[in-house]
């Protein structure tokens, strides 16, 4: 294979990654803490689309706790994306681990 082959692979792979970067935009994952009571939905582009909070889960005299219970929730999404994009990424490359990709 020529050094043009290289070059066409690699433009090629660099276009269905900037696909591939686009339609994870528009898949979510959702994550919880509480039971139940916090649900965040993230996209593949690490942005958090929604956050519910249940009512009942609401106290003036336990704001920490309910902080701590966002927090979670949050984290948990942004993992659960960062995960799906890994997922996706190592779907495109076969495997590869390409050192700054995700």
């Amino acid at each position: 294979m020529g050094m043009n082959d290289l070059v066409r692979q690699a433009q090629i792979m660099q276009q269905k990654m900037a696909t591939m970067q686009e339609e994870l935009k528009t898949k979510t994952v959702e994550a919880s803490s509480g039971g139940g009571m916090i649900n965040v939905t993230a996209n593949g582009g690490q942005e958090i689309l929604s956050i519910h909070i249940d009512p009942t889960v609401i106290n003036p005299e336990d704001v920490d706790m309910l902080q701590d219970l966002v927090l979670a929730a949050v984290n948990e999404a942004l993992k659960k994306a960062r995960d799906m994009v890994q997922s996706e990424m190592s779907q495109l490359t076969g495997g590869i681990n390409i050192p700054g990709l995700f």
